[in-house]
């Protein structure tokens, strides 16, 4: 019971720490989009890599934590939307489930004990994916109606919503996703590192 236990406050203790450095992570900007968004210094990866280290509940739980806190960076951006609905809409589609959804890049590693690559990037793929589709279904349902009154009108009325949110998230979620799953190649040989030494 008591090893139980050590381990449990052991796990927790990662999740803390990672859901830490995924923050500072997300203060180093590469890039920042011009109505939001940025291509940050792989703050995503913390979180994907405990999903992958520990399992897919402690993912979405710290996944979750984690958009706690990018909603309290991000909150200003919440002035901009004019209805309780499109409020709401952008707490979940920009923060609460793209982030927390971080959390399913463990998906695929059943086996803790062997982690391959391709279990990996399969997962941290997916776990891009389904972050990209977040924001894009935001942008459509939320952003459209607001960008189109502002300077980049005659674009967004052209294009439509859609393509508008596709256009525009892509160009900051794409590298930002690319990077994080270029970077996730080296965890199978971290998490075998940190295994031989027993950590």
């Amino acid at each position: 019971m008591k090893n139980k236990s050590r381990v449990q406050l052991r796990t927790l203790t990662e999740c803390a720490l990672l859901v830490g450095l995924a923050t500072a992570l997300s203060f180093v900007k590469v890039y920042q989009a011009p109505l939001g968004g940025s291509v940050t210094l792989l703050s995503t990866l913390p979180i994907m890599y405990l999903s992958i280290r520990h399992g897919v509940l402690y993912g979405l739980g710290s996944g979750f934590i984690y958009s706690l806190i990018q909603l309290w960076q991000g909150s200003g951006n919440l002035a901009y939307v004019p209805t309780a609905a499109g409020v709401v809409g952008c707490i979940m589609l920009d923060y609460i489930l793209p982030f927390t959804l971080l959390g399913t890049a463990g998906i695929f590693c059943r086996n803790k004990e062997k982690i391959s690559l391709w279990q990996v990037l399969a997962g941290v793929i997916t776990a891009t994916v389904l972050r990209f589709a977040c924001h894009f279904i935001g942008g459509g349902i939320v952003w459209y109606e607001i960008t189109k009154t502002g300077e980049w009108n005659d674009y967004v009325q052209k294009v439509g919503m859609w393509t508008y949110s596709f256009v525009y998230n892509i160009t900051y979620l794409g590298p930002d996703g690319a990077m994080a799953i270029i970077a996730s190649t080296a965890l199978p040989s971290l998490e075998k590192a940190l295994k031989k030494a027993k950590l």
